[in-house]
């Protein structure tokens, strides 16, 4: 059988999983273990905290999640930090 460059192949019964699904599912298990100055990425955010991107938008313009680092001229990351506050309720500060 052949699959695709992008996708592992599946078990009996499951559906093919693709690389940056492996990789996100690692970089899960590994949110943890982060020093609170660590950076992640909107796609962590989003899976994290188990809301869509334009949620998570409106989460930092309400005020509830800090705003994200600005990195880079193409790129943000958010402070593990400041999304475990968030995920307890806390007040952020951005």
């Amino acid at each position: 059988m052949n699959f695709p460059k992008n996708t592992l192949a599946p078990n009996p019964g499951e559906p093919a999983t693709s690389y940056a699904d492996v990789r996100l599912a690692k970089r899960l298990g590994q949110f943890d273990a982060l020093p609170e100055t660590a950076f992640v990425d909107n796609k962590l955010v989003c899976t994290v905290c188990d809301r869509s991107p334009s949620s998570i938008q409106r989460d930092v313009k309400a005020g509830r999640l800090a705003a994200p680092v600005k990195i880079g001229p193409n790129a943000v990351r958010w402070r593990v930090g400041d999304v475990r506050r968030f995920l307890m309720g806390g007040a952020q500060h951005g």
